[in-house]
This record gives C-alpha cells, sequence and structure tokens, in this order.
C-alpha cells in the first residue's frame, strides 16, 4: 500500500509540473492544481485554497462542496495552519480545538501552508470524509506537490 502511494504521488508531481510550467495565473493553477488533487487522491471530498487576503483567509479555488468563505487566522485548522506556520495534520477534526465545520461530512484534514517570497500567501486544504485518512505519506507527498506550487509561482 506505501509503495502504491508513494508512486501515485510520484506520479501526480509530475502532472502538477507539467500543468504549472507554462502557466503564471495564480488562480488558474490554484484552480487545476486542487482539481488535479480531488481527482486523483481517493477519499476526499474537499480539495482546495484560502487566499490570504488582508489579514484573512479568503476562500480561494476548490472541489468539493460549497465551502466557508473567511476563515480568521488562528481559527480551526486552515487559521492554525497560518498562525503557525506549519502543517496541521488532523485525524480526527472534532477533536480539533476551534475546528470550523464547513461540511460536517468532513472528518479528518491536512492543511499545508503556501508560500511565496518567505510569507505564507495561501494554504492548501483537503478534507475527508473517513477518520484518520491522512499519514506520513500523504504529508510528505502533499508537501513535495506544494514544494512544486510554490516553485511555479517563483517562475512566474
Amino acid at each position: 500500500m506505501s509503495s502504491e502511494k508513494h508512486a501515485l504521488y510520484a506520479e501526480l508531481l509530475q502532472q502538477a509540473k507539467a500543468l504549472l510550467q507554462e502557466e503564471t495565473d495564480l488562480i488558474a493553477n490554484m484552480a487545476n492544481f486542487s482539481a488535479l488533487l480531488f481527482q486523483s487522491l481517493p477519499d476526499l471530498n474537499w480539495a482546495g485554497f484560502y487566499i490570504m487576503r488582508q489579514g484573512e483567509l479568503v476562500l480561494g479555488p476548490f472541489q468539493g462542496k460549497v465551502a466557508c468563505v473567511r476563515i480568521p487566522v488562528g481559527k480551526g485548522v486552515c487559521g492554525t495552519c497560518v498562525a503557525t506556520g506549519e502543517i496541521q495534520r488532523v485525524a480526527d477534526v472534532h477533536e480539533f480545538p476551534g475546528h470550523i465545520a464547513c461540511d460536517a461530512a468532513s472528518n479528518s484534514e491536512i492543511v499545508l501552508p503556501v508560500r511565496q517570497g518567505g510569507e505564507i500567501i495561501a494554504v492548501l486544504d483537503i478534507d475527508s470524509p473517513s477518520l484518520n485518512r491522512f499519514d506520513d505519506v500523504d504529508q510528505q507527498g502533499l508537501a513535495a506537490l506544494v514544494a512544486a506550487f510554490e516553485q511555479a509561482l517563483v517562475a512566474a
């Protein structure tokens, strides 16, 4: 299972780099990136971005159900990601202090910071209806994908 998951992330990384290679528009890249993840990773019910706007997170391109539009820094899993600057991997969102339930069907979540010039400009938020959906392999694979996304921002 683990080797299959590693292979999936290696393939996704190549696909993401190809998607991002020629495009410089942030919103277009976020839209395609979230679509790629949502269509390729099993057992997800939401994948997308929240963008930093005037000191808070604002909904960006995503795949999935209607979502919360604004999230204050420090609130919920996404806001905590910005406040700490660290990946947040939550096995059971219902146990996370201050969790914001945009979709009651979500049970686990991983949120990764997206940086440009050292500053967090957005977060990549991925939700699953399953408890404990995300493991170390997911975290490493998604971190590599976010690094490729950040590299495309530098090249733009």
